[in-house]
Parts: structure tokens; sequence; C-alpha cells
């Protein structure tokens, strides 16, 4: 039995939703830290408000999964939660301009991460519901365009609209118009595109999933491990669960003896909880013979993942390492180092800090056209080296903004194009330059590490296996918001053009890494 093959049109209505849930996370990526500002965040305060963003993945997505593989309504088995997540993220973006504190902010981004995870996650899920096997690579590319797009025209809107006289400056403590009206536009068009979606977009009943999914279990056996297997991995888990509480206890002391920064405590309650939970739950349910629950499930498979995806954790924590670096950093850095203010009511800041939107939309506009050029060079080389190429030039790209100087000379690449009675000018801006390092670093790291990784996952755990991949771009995101704000503050006196020289390094590290990754399957590097 298989799957009938859908047309165009088909493909592109199940994927018209990733349009509006994309500009809603552009307009949070580019937007909030501006918003934390003016409402009287210090810089080095930011990484930690910034931590409910990646936690909430951490928490939702594996939780959304779960549940989204065993629900069917009248409306559908994923349809109920992109319209639950596409109403929550809705009310989060118009409520989050007009936050009248910044505790309220922070607390708002809590709700407009989770929701945009609650609609995003069953989203990737659909791909696999709907489209028969040969048809996938197509449906993530489509998502792929409508994630460029999306996020393309949202990161502009601030800039968009200031064309059209909406104030793009406002009192102390006060969210510019051309702020709020973006997200106000955003909010519309989530729930509308997602809607489109649920109304065009048909799934397979119970009976089918359960014949399709029979089918393919056919090809993948694993092989019964023996209940004293499950004792003898309890007991490490026991011993590798002490040692992290014990080590995130002792680093909590520190922290809190030596008054170093409150973020770091993101770090070391980190290694509480995975202490606690290798030590209480996976180690003491598999000593007692409790191995088949869930969370035993996934302990286990994440400490036995094939050795491919291992290699990519290493590339994925150096490269989301960076790319949180950026999205918390650039707002502050472009408007203190180049624009030189920190004054959140000046014209000088709301002018950098709409450039930073502008540099934004151009790496995900770069992005969605180097998508179609990352085979090109894959299929004359190798994917790991593709990737290579593609980090390294988004780490020179991000490191690349501190030498750009001050906005007297943001803009001065000049192009005379015509004849001499008939001409125009193009201006090229030199952030421009940055950005396309970045949009090709974007554009392979939306697509490359997938595809690598499906090639050494079984088709019976692929969905499980992706969404542990998401650890690997929760986690650095965690570190990141623990450690930056400390570096920052202590080594770098709060200037944050240092995260992104931080950042850029990063991701340099992170293409050295992807050389070293063991790939050998020939698979279409759209897919992601």
């Amino acid at each position: 039995m298989e799957k009938r093959k859908l047309g165009f049109w088909e493909i592109w209505n199940m994927s018209f939703g990733f349009l509006g849930i994309q500009m809603g996370f552009a307009l949070q990526n580019a937007n909030v830290s501006r918003i934390f500002q003016t409402l009287g965040a210090e810089i080095d305060d930011i990484p930690a408000l910034w931590v409910a963003a990646p936690l909430t993945g951490l928490i939702v997505q594996p939780i959304i999964g779960y549940f989204s593989d065993r629900t069917w309504t009248k409306l559908g088995r994923r349809k109920p939660y992109f319209l639950a997540g596409a109403l929550l993220a809705s009310l989060a973006l118009f409520i989050m301009p007009n936050s009248p504190h910044l505790w309220f902010a922070a607390g708002i981004l809590w709700m407009l991460d989770a929701s945009i995870n609650i609609t995003m996650e069953p989203f990737r899920a659909f791909v696999g519901d709907v489209l028969n096997e040969k048809q996938r690579t197509t449906g993530f590319a489509m998502q792929s365009f409508f994630i460029g797009l999306g996020a393309y025209v949202a990161s502009k809107l601030p800039n968009i609209l200031t064309y059209f006289d909406v104030a793009n400056t406002a009192p102390a403590g006060q969210i510019p118009d051309s702020v709020k009206y973006s997200f106000y536009i955003g909010g519309a068009a989530f729930i509308i595109t997602v809607l489109v979606t649920i109304f065009t977009t048909k799934e397979y009943s119970p009976d089918e999933l359960a014949a399709f999914e029979k089918a393919e279990a056919e090809q993948y056996r694993e092989e019964e491990r023996p209940v004293s297997w499950f004792t003898a991995n309890g007991s490490r888990h026991l011993t590798i669960g002490t040692i992290a509480l014990l080590i995130g206890l002792v680093f909590s002391y520190v922290v809190y003896a030596y008054g170093l920064k409150k973020d770091l405590y993101v770090l070391s309650l980190g290694l509480i909880g995975l202490g606690g939970a290798a030590l209480i739950v996976s180690g003491l349910f598999q000593k007692q013979g409790n191995y088949r629950n869930g969370f035993v499930t996934i302990m286990n498979d994440f400490q036995f993942m094939p050795k491919v995806m291992k290699q990519l954790a290493v590339v994925q924590f150096f490269t989301w390492f960076a790319l949180f670096s950026m999205w918390i950093y650039t707002t502050g850095a472009v408007t203190e180092h180049i624009f030189k203010t920190t004054d959140t009511t000046s014209v000088a800041y709301n002018t950098g800090a709409n450039v930073v939107n502008e540099m934004f939309a151009n790496y995900n506009l770069v992005g969605a056209i180097a998508a179609f050029l990352l085979p090109l060079i894959a299929k004359r080389t190798s994917r790991k080296f593709t990737h290579f190429l593609a980090l390294v030039a988004g780490g020179l790209g991000l490191a690349s903004i501190y030498y750009l100087g001050n906005a007297g000379t943001f803009n001065d690449v000049i192009f005379r194009i015509g004849s001499p009675d008939t001409y125009f000018n193009f201006t090229f801006y030199m952030y421009d330059l940055s950005m396309i390092g970045v949009g090709i670093a974007w554009a392979s790291i939306l697509s490359i590490p997938f595809a690598m990784l499906s090639g050494a996952l079984p088709a019976s755990k692929m969905g499980y296996y992706m969404g542990v991949f998401n650890f690997f771009v929760v986690i650095p995101q965690l570190l990141a918001a623990s450690i930056l704000g400390f570096l920052v503050s202590y080594f770098f006196s709060n200037e944050p053009i240092y995260a992104l020289l931080i950042g850029g390094a990063s991701m340099v590290v992170a293409g050295v890494m992807a050389l070293l990754v063991n790939d050998k399957a020939i698979i279409n590097i759209n897919q992601k």
C-alpha cells in the first residue's frame, strides 16, 4: 500500500502554513532584543531573558510530537495542533509589542515560542504523513521556500512601514509603531496561512496510516535486548546521573558564593536536571525492570545514537551557539558599535534596529537563493565539504560586522548602471556582504545536516531521532544564554559586538568539525 502522489498545488497548500510560522519566528528573532532593551533590559541581561526560546523548544517539541502521533479527531491528526498553536502564537504576536513591563515581555516570549513550537513540530511530521517517500524531498524543499520568503518579508516589515510614515521612534519605555504594526501583520498572517493549510489538505485516516506504518515497520526490525542489558545500563545511568547532579550542585554554589552572574544558573540547573533525570528516572526505572516506558527509551536511544549523529551533534553545537549569539546580540552590536548609541528613544538607535531587520531579511533571501546552488557544489565535491565552506562563509560574515565602521560609512559603495545620459544608482550596503556569508550558511544549516543524518537512521525511528536531533539545536542555545552575558560583561566591557566575534569563531569551528563527519550516503541535500 502506497500513499498517492500529490500535485504541485497540493504540496504548496500543505506547506503554506510555514509562511506564517516563519513570519512569527522572524519577527521574534529580529525584534525581541529591541523590545527588551526598550523596556529597560541591560545588554548583559538579554541572554537570560532569551532563554525561554530554546528551553520551550526542548520541552514542547518532544511532548507535542508524542501526543500528535497518537491523536485523531474530526479535524484530523496534526491539524488540531496547527490550529491551537496558530491561535496562541497570533495572540502572543498581538500582545508582545504592547508589553507594559520587561517581565511581562519575557513571559509573552515563553508563550510565543511555545505556541510556534506547538505548530511547527506537527508540521514537520505532516510531510511524512501525507507524502510518499519520493515526494518528501519536494515537500521539504517547499517548506524551505516558505521559510525563506516568510522570514524575508517579516524582517523587512518595520522598514517597509516607515515608508508609509509609520513612526519608527517612541517615548522611553514604549515600542515604536513600526514594530507594533509589524507584529500585528505577522499575527494575522500566522493564523490565515495555517488555516489555508488546514482547510485545503486532507490527512489519511488512522486505518490508512496504520497500514503505511505496518508496511514500513516490516523493513526495519530491532533486536530485542535482554533484561540484564537494561539492568546494567541502569547502573551506568545512576553513575552518570550522580556525577552530573554533583557537578551542577557545586557549580550552583560557586555562582552563589562568588556573586557571579545569575545567567550561569541556567547551566548549573541544566546539569542538575539532567543528572536528576538520569539518576532518578532512567537509572532507577531500568534497575527495577521498568524499562518499557517512553522516557527510558529516549534516554537509551540518546546514549546509543548512530555515530554520524554524534559527529553531527558537535557540528550543530558550534553552529547554533553562533546563531543564538547573532539573534540576541546583533541589535545591540549594530546600534552601539556602528550607530554609536544605546538610547532606545533616539533616531539613531531605531534606525540601527531597522538596519538589523534589513540584515536578517537579507540573509534569509540569500539563503533561499543559495539553497538551489548548494546541491551543485555538493554534487562536485561532497556534502560535508559544502557544509564546511558554507559555515566558514557564515562565520566570517558574522565576524565582519565588527569591521563595518560607523553609520557614516555604512553605505559607501555605489554602482552607476546605464549610459551617461540614462542611468540609475545602485547602493551596496556593506552589511549586505556580511549577510551574504550568513545567508549561505543558513541555507546549508537548514538542509545538509538533516540530509547527512537521514542516511544513517532506520526509517522506523526517523521521526524520533529527528526530534532528538533538535536537542543539539537547543542545548547550545541554552549554553549561550547562560555564559554569553557573563563573557560580554566580564571580559568585553558589555560591548555586544564581541559576542558576534565569538559567534563567528564558533561557526568556523563548526565548519572544521563538519569535515570529520563520516558521510557516505547519496541523498538529495534539499531534504531537511
